[in-house]
């Protein structure tokens, strides 16, 4: 990170602004373009004589005739190149850098930094080799200058400057390391065919390899560039790699001491380049063995410590999706090695949606914000897996960021929570250590932000001003404190029929049609003690109520409508039970899919209008 940035000089360009970025990559493109392009034309091209005529621009008239008339694209990419090769260096000189933290924009500074460093390479790669030998038309001029241009090619230093920040990726570095084999074998495949090329004159017989090409490729005496650049780039690879299958082979001594050399080249590559590509497939599939090493870690452990099949699952599927949301990256040891302050920076980001979509800390000032992002923490839970049970101890507070949650009582489904809810307990001035009196699973995939009653009670006494204001704002979606169902936000509806405790509703109503109102009401009462918890024989009450509302129900209605009534209920019941299950299990295929999930709270209100 930069400390300072001097005073601006005038027309001075700064190193990280984006017309440098896009002016960079576009003179890397136009490197590779040479490195590519400058070997070949001084081998391959220098014999033909139209394309010597295209190519001599030893004059600026016919250049720019060749370029206007003939309309060579070849020519007109080497004009843009030498222009924007000598434009660089003006860029350059003009280009701010960075000195001990330091942004220098002073043009003084700017230009001996430069000339130091890579102003030399640069110059040598931007002559126009061309214009310096102006006037000239001979052959010999057009092989120096095509050697000469070959100059260009020490600009891929640049190129390897650039590209260094993605070694660190597996895929780019196997790619990089190919490219390189591959532009080496093209060099080594023009320097084969110059050989052959300025050799064949002085040869007493037609004993070159470039002689032969007629009698290996069955091919006419005059073949094409073409055929005869992919025959020479086929010897350097087979070269390369040793496998030399001898259909094109070295006759002269010049072409077989090339061979040794290219030979001796290709052990050296295949020992640099091919012999880090085990530790680059390692790396690109180390997160696979890594998760596979510690499934295999749970499976021993689940069969030592003989685990049930039924918990077994939830372990296995808990860490699966686990791994899935974050990779295998532990964020709390990511972050544990940065400063408190940045920390906070990524945790305030991390949970920002959940702090803006949460009314009650509207009023928090950054500082508030950002201690309390320090507090929270991720968790996940696989579909099917159960959160809190009843009689747990509530410590924290849970923010709903994916998925969705139901709340269950005596095994029938309460509410059903989506992203964005709060469940938990609501937080008072007196501390308090609460149970919880419902049953919290998930049903889909969840990813959840939760924080200790604690750590929230620190935060709100540092901050007092903050404190108030929450207190009397704050309310979850639903508080696992209540003996009753009731939830806080209005469009949150229980699902009807669900909520009542009476879960078999279909021996009732028998019951109903058999006994009379005395022994009906007897045998609920003791069906009803046989079946709560010690929470429900706290509200005596409230089933003495509702007792009282069945008997007047009852009362006023027949008894058979009566039974008939109440199957119709419970078959109700099912049915809405069934097509719960049926969106569940299209949720959960859509998570899978990558989809976001369909159900949420809304889901309720929906189905019951």
């Amino acid at each position: 990170m930069t400390k300072g940035v001097e005073k601006a000089t005038k027309f001075i360009i700064l190193h990280y602004s984006p017309f440098k970025a896009v002016w960079d990559w576009i003179v890397l493109l136009l490197v590779v373009y040479t490195a590519v392009f400058t070997p070949y034309f001084a081998a391959f091209l220098l014999n033909e004589d139209e394309t010597r005529m295209k190519l001599n621009s030893d004059s600026i008239t016919r250049k720019i005739n060749a370029a206007t008339k003939q309309a060579d694209p070849l020519v007109i990419i080497d004009l843009i190149v030498d222009v924007i090769f000598i434009s660089d260096i003006f860029i350059n000189f003009r280009t701010t850098f960075v000195r001990d933290g330091e942004v220098i924009s002073n043009a003084r500074k700017i230009a001996l930094n430069y000339a130091k460093g890579w102003f030399i390479i640069d110059a040598a790669a931007a002559i126009p080799f061309d214009l310096l030998l102006f006037g000239s038309g001979t052959s010999d001029t057009m092989t120096i200058t095509g050697i000469l241009k070959t100059v260009r090619l020490i600009r891929l230093l640049r190129v390897v400057r650039k590209i260094d920040q993605y070694l660190e990726y597996g895929a780019a570095m196997l790619f990089l390391l190919m490219a390189t084999f591959t532009l080496i074998a093209h060099w080594l495949a023009c320097i084969f065919y110059a050989i052959a090329f300025f050799e064949q004159p002085t040869l007493n017989a037609p004993i070159g390899w470039l002689d032969r090409l007629p009698n290996v490729s069955s091919i006419s005496s005059s073949s094409d560039i073409r055929t005869r650049y992919i025959t020479a780039l086929y010897f350097t690879f087979t070269s390369l790699t040793s496998v030399g299958f001898g259909n094109v082979a070295p006759n002269t001594n010049a072409e077989k001491i090339f061979s040794v050399f290219a030979m001796l080249l290709g052990s050296l590559m295949s020992a640099a380049i091919f012999g880090n590509v085990s530790s680059i497939m390692l790396r690109l599939y180390q997160g696979t063995e890594e998760y596979r090493e510690m499934r295999t870690c749970i499976k021993e452990f689940i069969h030592f410590h003989h685990i049930p099949k039924k918990l077994a699952k939830r372990l296995m599927d808990a860490y699966q999706h686990t791994w899935t949301y974050t990779n295998g990256v532990d964020m709390n040891s990511v972050l544990k090695n940065f400063p408190d302050c940045l920390q906070a920076d990524i945790c305030l980001h991390l949970n920002r949606n959940l702090l803006n979509n949460c009314s009650a800390f509207a009023d928090a000032s950054p500082g508030c914000l950002r201690a309390l992002s320090l507090k929270f923490k991720s968790s996940h839970a696989p579909a099917g897996d159960t959160l809190i049970h009843p009689g747990d101890i509530l410590e924290s507070i849970y923010f709903i960021a994916r998925g969705s949650i139901e709340i269950l009582k005596d095994q029938q489904v309460v509410v059903i929570l989506g992203k964005d809810d709060m469940f938990g307990e609501n937080l008072t001035e007196e501390i308090t250590i609460s149970k919880s009196n419902f049953c919290v699973r998930a049903l889909t995939y969840c990813d959840l932000h939760k924080i200790r009653l604690q750590d929230l009670r620190e935060i709100l006494r540092v901050y007092p001003e903050f404190e108030g204001n929450f207190l009397k704002d704050f309310r979850v979606t639903f508080d696992l404190t209540q003996n009753t169902p009731e939830i806080e936000e209005k469009r949150f509806k229980p699902i009807d029929g669900i909520v009542d405790r009476k879960s078999d509703t279909d021996v009732d109503a028998t019951q109903q049609v058999e006994d009379d109102e005395g022994n009906c009401k007897k045998d609920k009462r003791k069906q009803s003690d046989g079946q709560e918890t010690e929470a429900e024989r706290d509200s005596e009450d409230e089933e003495e109520l509702k007792e009282d509302e069945e008997g007047n129900r009852e009362n006023s209605i027949p008894k058979p409508l009566l039974a008939i009534d109440d199957r119709l209920n419970s078959l109700s019941v099912r049915m809405k039970s069934l097509e719960q299950n049926l969106f569940y299990t299209v949720d959960n295929i859509l998570y899978l899919l990558g989809e976001e999930p369909r159900i949420s709270s809304d889901y309720s209100i929906e189905r019951q209008q």
